[in-house]
Order: C-alpha cells, then sequence, then structure tokens
C-alpha cells in the first residue's frame, strides 16, 4: 500500500467536466459570439445566447472559472473573451464533429451563408475565404509544406493530434517579400507564424498562427474585410475585391 505522500498530485484529464460545460446549449452560444476574437459585454452575450441577465452571469462565472474565458472591467461593464486560441481550436474541432443545426428562416439561412462564405476563427480568417487564401499562398510558394487539402483517411495524425501541428507548413524567403509587398505584418512574440485550422465547413485548412492573424489584420485595416458589430461573419468590400484579385489571384464574385 503507498502512502498518500506517495501518490501523484494529479490523475487523467477530466473531459466530463469540460464536457458539462458545453452540455448547455446557453452557453455553447456565448462561446461561439465570442469566437471572432472580440471582447463583449455580459449583456451582449446574454442576447447572442437568448437567455436573462442574471442567467447568463451565472454561465459566464461558470465558463471564467472553468479558465474558458477572460473577463476584464470596464467602467460598469464587464467584457468577457476566449481565454486563447486553444479554445477556439477546441470549438472549430467540436464543429467539425457536430451536426449542423437546421436552418428554420430567412434570416438563419443567410447568417448561415454568410459564416460558410467568409468568418473570422478567433483571431484569422476562415470559411470560403479563409481557404482560398490559404490557397494563393500555396499556389505563390509563398508557403511550402502542405497541400491545404484535409483527408481524414490520409492525415490520421491531423485528425487525432493538435490542430495546426501535423502538417509543417514553413514560410518560405520568398514569401516574407510577398508579405513585405502585400502589407502584411507578422506579430512580434513567441507565437509560432505558420498553424493551421481544419475549416469545419470547407473541411481544407485555412491559416492561423502569426501569420494568419497579420493576414487578418490587414485585410481589416485596409478595409477590405468589414466586419459587423456582432458575430463571426465578414463581408468582403469592393476594395476587397479587387485586392484578392490583384495580390492573391482570387477572384472573389
Amino acid at each position: 500500500m503507498r502512502d498518500a505522500a506517495e501518490l501523484p498530485a494529479t490523475g487523467d484529464a477530466d473531459i466530463s467536466a469540460v464536457a458539462a460545460l458545453l452540455a448547455d446549449p446557453a452557453r455553447c452560444k456565448v462561446l461561439m459570439a465570442l469566437d471572432d476574437g472580440r471582447a463583449l459585454p455580459a449583456s451582449v452575450l446574454a442576447d447572442e445566447a437568448g437567455v436573462s441577465r442574471s442567467t447568463a452571469s451565472s454561465h459566464l462565472a461558470k465558463l471564467t472559472d472553468a479558465g474558458m474565458l477572460t473577463v476584464r472591467a470596464h467602467g460598469r461593464h464587464r467584457y468577457y473573451r476566449l481565454a486563447g486560441p486553444e479554445i477556439a481550436d477546441l470549438l472549430e474541432r467540436l464543429g467539425r464533429l457536430a451536426p449542423l443545426q437546421p436552418v428554420r428562416s430567412l434570416r438563419e439561412g443567410t447568417n448561415a451563408a454568410r459564416l460558410r462564405t467568409a468568418r473570422t476563427c478567433y483571431d484569422h480568417l476562415a470559411g470560403k475565404l479563409g481557404v482560398a487564401i490559404m490557397g494563393s499562398l500555396l499556389e505563390r510558394d509563398v508557403l511550402v509544406g502542405g497541400d491545404g487539402r484535409y483527408d481524414p483517411l490520409r492525415d490520421r495524425n491531423d485528425a487525432l493530434s493538435s490542430q495546426g501541428r501535423e502538417v509543417n507548413y514553413e514560410l518560405t524567403d520568398s514569401g516574407r517579400a510577398f508579405l513585405v509587398d502585400v502589407g502584411i505584418e507578422l506579430p512580434s512574440g513567441r507565437r509560432p507564424v505558420v498553424r493551421y485550422c481544419i475549416d469545419w465547413t470547407e473541411q481544407r485548412h485555412h491559416l492561423s498562427g502569426g501569420l494568419g492573424r497579420g493576414v487578418l489584420d490587414r485585410f481589416v485595416s485596409a478595409g477590405w474585410v468589414k466586419r459587423g458589430s456582432r458575430g463571426r461573419a465578414v463581408m468582403v468590400t469592393d476594395r476587397g475585391r479587387t485586392a484578392l484579385d490583384g495580390c492573391f489571384g482570387i477572384d472573389w464574385t
């Protein structure tokens, strides 16, 4: 019999604790509302989840205590955001496994189409737009190491291990020159330059990591995409269509 002092401090991962948090539809709506990387006040998240302010406060406290959200006070309001890219990775992974919700109205259909077309995934672009940009960078040898395709039979490690690490995409020297020409700046810090997510609507790779963040920052600051006040969907502007064609060879019609 081992002495209690000799026992390990922790055991296996308690997946059921995370599953219990995600089992509530309102909490999932809160997380998805924050999946664009922005911080939102509790009042807006209550509206997004379709619950009362008091109920939303309880959900937000549980998500914060579990380390899935961070909170910062600003005046009388408390603003919440995802605790980090690993939470966004989890949401994207679950999105690939989860059944699609039925569309019951024209508004829901329009929102679903917008999300599939162009959206943010935490701090980078996703949907058809994100996948198209990834494909363009590969065609131009800005990135090398993979083909942008996700095949669960071929990429067994890709499907089972941490997202964005199994296919070794690398930024080339000519790719760095391309980024300078297009005006894309890589964020400072120790974050990996090139990572990817498996896009849950397109079933292909879209760009994440530091380069993914740099691409989104450039598209927003240049007015190539326009973000709404709420939600993850983004709209490509006329200026953006011109830039996609001229810089990336993407015909965005």
